[in-house]
């Protein structure tokens, strides 16, 4: 979407003194960002995707009545909807919209009680009767509802996760197929997402679990800056202190916009390209000069699987991992008749750090040592100064 839509888009709501306005999040961000919109008396319904918390304070800020729609298209597009006025206790979907009813089932079909999350059903109205032509995935989709006193009502699995609040309202917790495995963890992507999205720095973001060429699955968290400037090392530092190991990304893409689907909704297939996150997490590329930086670098190469290694490219950046790190200083070590620690490639990340460091491991200054398998880290470092 064009960065002139935002004014354009305003133009079109000052033009037809309109009062309200249905569109998805990324829309509604874009009007903020780049058009202008009126406050008071004016209603926006956020819907398609799930609201962040950081929109809604900003809607609210404005002076909008802010409402939160949820729906599939398979139940006539809206099934719940809720006012929100405050972002404190988070964002629900709400209650059901009259002539629907929502359940909110266990792996076994059985009906969860308040606050245990669930796969959310939609029966009632608004329900459609299945897919044309696809009986398969109608009977797979379309169930029998069997809490229901009609024996025909059928209720709709939407593949979202949802739990109920105390007060009867819904909490959307995220879609059954945005939680990966991997390396043998399970994850939740909407969880590393909305605690990105803690950092003060930080807009919207969006986690991909991708595959390379290799068959390597890797986590790329892509984000919007919000203010100020943020390394890609500062928010993994960040994620660290709030998640597990296995659930930080190996890459953090900066990006100016997100890519949309025709309907206004972010487009994570096609972030899921490589196109979208390699070229962006490389520095200025610097080839390698001298022999051993050529030599560190092909290492690099198979290790990560990569065609191009800059001198100033960060291990961990490129999609390093502890396993790759420790297959990449095994085959240093064997290569150049060392023994360093792994911590080495934490403390010098790049092709440079890592060929001044061998370069000087292996220079007269150690010549007290027996081998230089025995160089203690510590005092090489101190030697590069």
């Amino acid at each position: 979407m064009e960065g002139s839509n935002g004014e354009a888009l305003s133009s079109v709501i000052d033009r037809n003194s309109a009062t309200i306005l249905q569109a998805t999040p990324a829309t509604w961000r874009l009007l903020l960002d780049k058009g202008r919109i009126r406050g008071s008396g004016f209603k926006a319904l956020v819907g398609g995707e799930a609201m962040p918390i950081k929109l809604a304070d900003r809607l609210i800020d404005e002076g909008i009545e802010l409402w939160n729609m949820y729906g599939p298209t398979e139940s006539t597009v809206w099934s719940t909807c809720a006012r929100i006025t405050e972002t404190t206790n988070g964002i629900t979907i709400g209650r059901p919209i009259a002539n629907t009813l929502v359940r909110v089932l266990d792996a076994s079909n059985n009906l969860c009680p308040i606050g245990i999350p669930g796969e959310l059903f939609i029966g009632g109205d608004g329900v459609a009767l299945g897919y044309w032509n696809r009986p398969e995935l109608t009977a797979e989709r379309f169930l029998p509802d069997i809490y229901g006193q009609d024996k025909n009502s059928v209720l709709y699995r939407t593949g979202d996760i949802a739990c109920w609040r105390n007060d009867g309202n819904l909490d959307y917790l995220g879609r059954l197929d945005s939680q990966v495995k991997l390396r043998g963890f399970r994850i939740e992507l909407g969880e590393i997402e909305s605690t990105l999205e803690t950092h003060p720095n930080v807009g919207q973001t969006v986690v991909v679990i991708t595959r390379d060429s290799a068959g390597e699955d890797r986590l790329v968290a892509f984000y919007i800056q919000k203010v100020g400037k943020t390394s890609s090392s500062d928010l993994r530092e960040f994620l660290k202190e709030k998640l597990p190991d296995y659930m930080v990304p190996q890459h953090f893409v900066e990006l100016e916009e997100f890519p949309l689907t025709p309907n206004g909704k972010i487009d994570r297939r096609q972030l899921q390209d490589s196109k979208y996150y390699m070229p962006n997490l490389r520095s200025k590329h610097v080839a390698p000069v001298t022999e051993l930086e050529k030599k560190i670098s092909e290492i690099w190469q198979t290790i990560l699987n990569l065609e191009q290694i800059g001198v100033n490219d960060t291990f961990f950046e490129l999609g390093g991992n502890s396993l790759s790190s420790a297959n990449l200083i095994g085959k240093i070590n064997d290569v150049f008749n060392l023994k360093l620690p792994l911590a080495v490639i934490f403390n010098e990340g790049t092709v440079s750090k890592l060929a001044q460091l061998i370069e000087k491991a292996k220079s007269p200054d150690l010549a007290g040592k027996e081998t230089v398998k025995e160089i203690d880290l510590g005092e090489v470092i101190k030697l590069i100064g």
